[in-house]
C-alpha cells in the first residue's frame, strides 16, 4: 500500500508560481508510474504531467509545457510540480497518482487512464487570479 500526502497549492495572482509536492510513504525510485492530475469543477480530470521513474522520462499536457516542471527527490520518496506562469485556467484541485508498473516506460505512463492509478494523495487546491 502506498500512501501520498499533496502540500504546496494555495493562492496566487496570474503570471505567479507555486510548487506541489507529494510525499510518498514508500520509495518510488524505480518502476512506478507517478503523475499529476487536476479537476476543475464542471470539468473532467485531466493528467499534467507524469513521470516513469526508471529512466526518469516525462509528459506533459499540451496547456502546461514550458511552465510547468514534474520531478522527484528519491531520497524524500517526494514529487514535486514546479508551476510557473500561471493563468487563471490552471485553477483546480490537483492530485497525485502512483502506480506501479514494472518493464513499463514515460510514453506507456502517459497514456494510462486515472482510473488505473491505484493510489491517489488526497488533493490540494491551486487557485489563479487574473
Amino acid at each position: 500500500q502506498v500512501q501520498l500526502v499533496e502540500s504546496g497549492g494555495g493562492s496566487v495572482q496570474a503570471g505567479g508560481s507555486l510548487r506541489l509536492s507529494c510525499a510518498a510513504s514508500v520509495s518510488t525510485a524505480t518502476d512506478y508510474c507517478m503523475a499529476w492530475f487536476r479537476q476543475a469543477p464542471g470539468k473532467e480530470r485531466e493528467a499534467v504531467a507524469t513521470i516513469y521513474t526508471t529512466g526518469g522520462i516525462r509528459y506533459y499536457t499540451d496547456s502546461v509545457k514550458g511552465r510547468f516542471t514534474i520531478s522527484r527527490d528519491n531520497a524524500k520518496n517526494t514529487l514535486y510540480l514546479q508551476m510557473s506562469s500561471l493563468k487563471p485556467e490552471d485553477t483546480a484541485m490537483y492530485y497525485c497518482a502512483a502506480d506501479r508498473r514494472p518493464w513499463y516506460s514515460g510514453s506507456r505512463c502517459y497514456a494510462l487512464g486515472g482510473h488505473e492509478y491505484n493510489y491517489w494523495g488526497q488533493g490540494t487546491q491551486v487557485t489563479v487570479s487574473s
